[in-house]
């Protein structure tokens, strides 16, 4: 009887020993591709730079590479829309006031964007803008037999579960999926739930004009980052 106890004891530290080893060996991989997604951000900005830099001493202007994506918040309610404006920010998923959604910059969102421009405030993040937002903001969507779930990313188990086949696991694959569009954007950017966003600090002055012209709707390029950190 004692024996079987000691052996039975035996078994489940070596269970216990096996499962370590194999969260350590998760762990490690996590990093790995972290940091790897860290170089490559790294190389991607000092190629920039370098461009620049040489544009500049050979006395002509450089011209940046086109954004690919885009980061759009809906700033204004119901009041006097038409009917085809309504249905087309319920197709981009913006169906409040202060909600926000990522974008592939292409010809048919742009159309689509032009259309509902005066409703929303829109540009092209930064790479922090991007992490904050799905760090501090991020809920995912649990596919279920009924209505999809919101739930809270407070860990990688729910992204792998969801996104695991894309080869998206972490936090950190996600993030360079959705900052780089890559081939599996559309999967990513589906399983983000719309982001809820506070008012901005500070408010928003003039909403009915464009940014252009002292208002906040409309492209606002790489300004978007400063109101995504006042709304988060």
């Amino acid at each position: 009887f004692f024996f079987f106890f000691f052996f039975q004891a035996e078994d489940g530290i070596r269970d216990a020993q096996e499962s370590r080893g194999l969260g350590d060996v998760y762990k490690r991989q996590m990093y790995n591709r972290a940091a790897g997604y860290e170089k490559e951000y790294k190389t991607m900005e000092t190629s920039l730079i370098r461009l620049r830099r040489q544009a500049r001493a050979a006395g002509n202007y450089y011209a940046e590479p086109e954004s690919k994506l885009m980061f759009v918040i809906r700033i204004r309610g119901m009041c006097d829309m038409h009917p085809k404006s309504k249905k087309i920010l319920q197709l981009l998923r913006l169906r409040q006031i202060h909600l926000g959604v990522f974008l592939r910059v292409n010809k048919a969102t742009q159309e689509m964007i032009k259309r509902v421009e005066p409703y929303i405030a829109y540009g092209y993040p930064s790479l922090k803008a991007v992490r904050s937002m799905v760090y501090k903001r991020g809920f995912g969507k649990l596919k279920t037999t009924g209505q999809a779930q919101r739930i809270k990313l407070t860990d990688n188990s729910a992204i792998e579960a969801s996104l695991g086949e894309f080869g998206i696991s972490s936090f950190e694959d996600l993030i360079h999926e959705i900052y780089t569009v890559g081939p599996h954007f559309k999967e990513a950017n589906n399983f983000l739930w719309p982001f809820k966003l506070n008012s901005p600090k500070g408010g928003l002055a003039k909403k009915r004009y464009g940014f252009n012209e002292g208002g906040q709707a409309g492209n606002r390029e790489s300004y978007i980052s400063q109101l995504m950190a006042r709304m988060l």
